[in-house]
């Protein structure tokens, strides 16, 4: 009798029921796991860690003054550590160890050492040490003894407390900081922005006179006007520049003297330093506040350091703009052919190999789609636009060479099948009558198409948007060979015309990932945020699917009583 009951329990489909509940519920735990992980890893990068002083001794090694930031703890056998040299006393079978990071590249040639925590001694976390972000070779840590404007001290302490010298020291630096950041933003207004603008116009007064040549137009008057203009253009550049020299001159002028943890002491141009704050000092809401300021920078600066450090907008908006160029360039294509195949076509064996075909397309390798956009986008198609409509640029090519809508038209190539498969699905399930009744009232087929069939059809072609883009936004490999690089100097958008410069380069958050985490030369520095740019990788995939499915269910609820 019992044999009996579970034998039809297994017979009722109950088990593989629970079997796939399970593997679904294992399945969620394991993304929401991943997304955490990544979460934890990378957002807690911009949290303001603090620094500790200590004195490390090795066993039969001479001991040092340390300040650092730690980063992670590992307990690794005692073994591996006399394998390094250590002189590990007998009796312990794991020790800890710590990364930290004692900053000032620049002076001890890295940034990151291991040190064992048994040999840490007298560590205290003093409220004046400072940790100061440059441009260049990372970050600076130690005490600040001098602040100098123009050569002349204004503020100067011995003290490592908080007294009243060294607090008012700090409020000079601070001071200081704040005047050289107003300044670098004015000087970058005018080198990006101001000056950009006059060399654009000059390139393109440069191009309208070799098209003249070329034409054989270029008469008197036509030079004559072309003179004149860049004429105001270099008046203008003179007047920029003459302000940049002004600019410099004030921006270097103050210096500050720092002492490293081993005694070194360096003087450092103020203009060098993005921001400097006392992580020790900090309570929680200073501390939150300073995670606000640096999270916003990694959404809305450009990178710097070798792209590990700063933000990573260029490769968010090349992200975002790739894949909607490649929405508007995918989606009619798609929706023609699966409408050219279920209404139109025989349904005989030739249409029958084309769906085979088209089914066979989604599963090419995207390399392999990277390298056809290669040499027939840019090689063949880029090379006949430029000898066609920009022979005054040649022999430096225009679209003969990777960029945004070439990049665009590959994915495009790349995600087309599934916006066909989903599309014929959502025509299949169109009723015959619902075309029949527009046929008999009147319609002709192809108005039954476009008011009718099409409509009703639009949530599955949004499906279809949806899937193109999750599997778009994510592709690296092909975008390496059409167009993605690592550090764009501009955005693809700006004020110069055309303002949307389909030739230019871009930057891609998923080839910002592969950069930092495999070709950086700084792999500890640069771990962090992989986490962190993989994160908003995922967050950007997201919303943008986000905002196809509420389009989706807008245009379901719309027809749904159409269906009915």
């Amino acid at each position: 009798m019992k044999k009996t009951s579970v034998s039809n329990w297994f017979k009722s489909g109950e088990p593989w029921v629970w079997l796939n509940a399970g593997a679904v519920a294992i399945s969620v735990i394991m993304v929401i796991g991943l997304l955490l992980l990544i979460a934890v890893r990378g957002l807690g990068h911009f949290w303001p860690a603090d620094i500790i002083e200590a004195r490390y001794e090795l066993p039969g090694q001479p001991a040092y003054n340390l300040v650092a930031e730690r980063v992670e703890s590992v307990d690794v056998p005692t073994a591996q550590l006399r394998e390094a040299g250590i002189d590990i006393p007998e009796g312990e079978a794991f020790m800890q160890r710590t990364l930290v990071k004692t900053g000032n590249r620049d002076i001890y040639g890295s940034d990151f050492r291991w040190v064992v925590d048994a040999f840490l001694s007298d560590v205290r976390k003093p409220e004046m040490l400072i940790a100061a972000e440059r441009h260049e070779w990372g970050n600076l840590y130690g005490y600040i003894k001098e602040v100098k404007e123009a050569g002349v001290v204004i503020a100067e302490t011995e003290d490592k407390t908080p007294t009243e010298s060294a607090l008012a020291t700090w409020q000079a630096f601070e001071a200081s900081i704040e005047r050289a950041t107003e300044i670098h933003d004015d000087i970058y207004q005018i080198e990006k922005h101001d000056i950009g603008a006059i060399n654009h116009g000059l390139e393109r007064l440069r191009l309208k006179q070799r098209r003249y040549e070329l034409n054989n137009k270029l008469t008197p008057e036509a030079l004559a006007d072309l003179d004149a203009e860049r004429a105001e253009l270099d008046i203008e550049y003179k007047g920029l520049q003459q302000q940049l020299i002004t600019l410099y001159g004030e921006i270097n002028r103050d210096t500050v003297v720092f002492e490293a943890m081993d005694g070194t002491v360096l003087e450092l141009n103020v203009a060098k330093v993005v921001r400097a704050y006392r992580p020790n000092a900090m309570n929680g809401f200073g501390k939150i506040g300073f995670y606000g300021d640096k999270l916003w920078e990694f959404l809305s600066a450009e990178p710097r350091e070798a792209n590990t450090e700063g933000g990573v907008f260029p490769a968010i908006f090349g992200t975002v703009m790739m894949v909607l160029l490649m929405t508007i360039l995918v989606t009619p294509f798609g929706v023609v052919a699966a409408v050219y195949l279920r209404e139109y076509a025989s349904q005989g064996w030739f249409t029958r190999v084309i769906r085979i075909a088209v089914n066979n397309l989604a599963g090419v390798p995207s390399i392999v789609y990277g390298v056809f956009g290669l040499g027939f986008f840019i090689y063949f198609m880029g090379s006949s636009i430029d000898q066609a409509f920009f022979p005054e640029a040649l022999p430096a090519p225009t679209f003969g060479t990777g960029g945004l809508m070439w990049a665009s038209i590959t994915l495009a190539l790349l995600t087309v099948p599934v916006v066909i498969v989903a599309t014929e699905e959502g025509l299949s399930r169109i009723p015959r009558n619902v075309r029949e009744g527009s046929l008999a009232l009147g319609a002709t087929k192809a108005e039954t198409l476009w008011r009718v069939v099409l409509p009703m059809a639009s949530p599955a072609i949004m499906t279809g948007v949806i899937l193109a883009v999750a599997r778009a936004a994510g592709e690296v490999a092909p975008l390496m060979l059409v167009g993605v690089v690592k550090l764009a100097p501009s955005l693809p958008l700006d004020g110069n015309y055309p303002f949307i410069h389909l030739d230019q380069k871009f930057m891609h958050l998923g080839f910002h990932i592969y950069d930092v985490g495999f070709q950086s030369p700084n792999v500890e520095a640069a771990r962090p945020l992989v986490y962190a740019t993989a994160l908003l990788l995922v967050i950007v995939i997201a919303l943008l699917n986000f905002a196809a499915v509420t389009i989706r269910n807008h245009l379901r609820e719309k027809y749904k009583s159409l269906e009915m």
